[in-house]
């Protein structure tokens, strides 16, 4: 009777520990690799904040280029604007549909109504300009922390602890 008792016990604390370590509850921004045999996740976690911003140098007329975006029911990804100095190529010059753009001190602003994404993919380029993301006051170098020539699916997920153990915090 006693062996039974702790028997159950022992499968119970069992069953307690497995949930911990493999119940996703981490909130993230996960960045896992593209185009590989065996993805390595690099992760940053989440706090009550919900907006972030990615700036990058643009490769052809080496001027800044912020985004803004906010992380949305959980998992999804808004696209709230971007401000830019430059509508050289690959900028746009002009509002679409649900957009809105405007030009004020010299700089252009492209804010967006309703473009809401699951993820997006982020190529690593290996040209030496700044590529970071911005969250919590924080700059995180993209292109010190992941491989360069490498894309990267960005997304807002849940880790568990094993995930999180598995992949590679960010710092």
């Amino acid at each position: 009777m006693r062996q039974r008792k702790a028997l159950i016990v022992f499968a119970i604390l069992c069953s307690i520990l497995c949930l911990v370590i493999f119940l996703p509850f981490q909130k993230v921004f996960a960045f896992t690799e593209t185009r590989t045999v065996h993805p390595i996740l690099h992760y940053i976690p989440l706090t009550t904040e919900e907006t972030f911003q990615i700036r990058y140098t643009h490769s052809i007329h080496k001027s800044d280029v912020l985004e803004h975006y906010r992380y949305i029911g959980g998992k999804r990804i808004q696209m709230v604007g971007m401000e830019y100095e430059d509508l050289a190529i690959g900028m746009p010059s002009n509002a679409e549909e649900n957009q809105i753009f405007t030009e004020r001190n010299g700089k252009y602003y492209l804010q967006f109504d309703n473009e809401i994404i699951d993820n997006f993919t982020i190529f690593i380029g290996d040209l030496d300009l700044d590529l970071v993301l911005i969250y919590e006051h924080y700059e995180y170098d993209l292109k010190k922390d992941l491989q360069r020539g490498s894309s990267y699916l960005f997304e807002v997920k849940r880790l568990s602890l094993y995930e999180q153990w598995k992949g590679v915090r960010m710092r």
